[in-house]
């Protein structure tokens, strides 16, 4: 059993030293954000009301607008990221813009006691609730940059962003960061946004996604990011209008 917290241990692994804030530790401080939000959607989820309805009704009514009726279920994507992922015990897992923290939680009973589960995000009222949420004592919230990672380099043996990609001013330099800092051999895997090829449909889900504040990328973009940034074994899911891509750093 580790002598340290959980949030020792995430202290341990950052660049520069963090406030603890109620419950987690805080590298923005009065910063509202990291950023100004990239759209509708980032502002909502950065108000008081949206977290206290996330898990329950706006992730997976939203999911399921976005994935159609064949895609997973919120608890399939988490059985399904975990999977990819292949956590083991004592291993160390960063869900990067981790909302109220379920992806978190669950990483955190996958890798035990002895391993460590970071949930990283940049809303206040998000990392609030994910901290009053009952979890594992493998579990650590941080206040960060999501694009920007502040943890130090090879640190971490999975990196999970599901469903923020596309909402990120920077992906390619997000992606960029989630490489720096898994260790060689760690794994990624990420569910993002999917324009389909068909040209109406294209149109339509272009137009969405700049309504939304959202990036619509094409099906195979993050799969050729990823083998540019030396990852190996990259796996690609589509579901409506999202896909899952994982992939294994080199």
């Amino acid at each position: 059993m580790p002598t340290k917290t959980a949030t020792e241990r995430l202290e341990d692994l950052l660049e520069t030293p963090a406030k603890t804030d109620d419950g987690y530790l805080d590298l923005l401080g009065a910063a509202s954000q990291a950023g100004p939000p990239t759209g509708v959607t980032q502002r909502l989820m950065r108000t008081t009301l949206l977290p206290r309805v996330y898990e329950r009704y706006w992730r997976p009514t939203l999911g399921r607008a976005l994935k159609g009726p064949f895609g997973p279920t919120m608890a399939g994507e988490i059985e399904l990221a975990t999977k990819l992922l292949d956590l083991q015990p004592g291993d160390t897992a960063l869900d990067v813009a981790c909302g109220t923290g379920r992806f978190t939680r669950a990483f955190g009973t996958a890798v035990g006691p002895g391993g460590l589960a970071i949930g990283l995000d940049g809303a206040r009222t998000m990392l609030a609730k994910a901290v009053a949420e009952d979890g594992p004592a493998s579990v650590a919230y941080l206040r960060a940059d999501a694009v920007r990672l502040p943890l130090k380099e090879s640190t971490v043996d999975g990196v999970c962003c599901f469903a923020a990609l596309h909402m990120f001013a920077e992906p390619e330099t997000a992606l960029d960061s989630f490489a720096r800092v898994l260790k060689p051999g760690g794994r990624l895997v990420l569910l993002t946004s999917a324009r389909r090829s068909w040209q109406p449909a294209r149109v339509a889900e272009s137009v969405g996604g700049i309504l939304s504040g959202q990036r619509m990328f094409d099906r195979g973009e993050i799969a050729a990011s990823l083998r540019a940034r030396g990852f190996t074994g990259i796996t690609e899911r589509y579901a409506g209008v999202t896909q899952i891509v994982a992939g294994r750093l080199s």
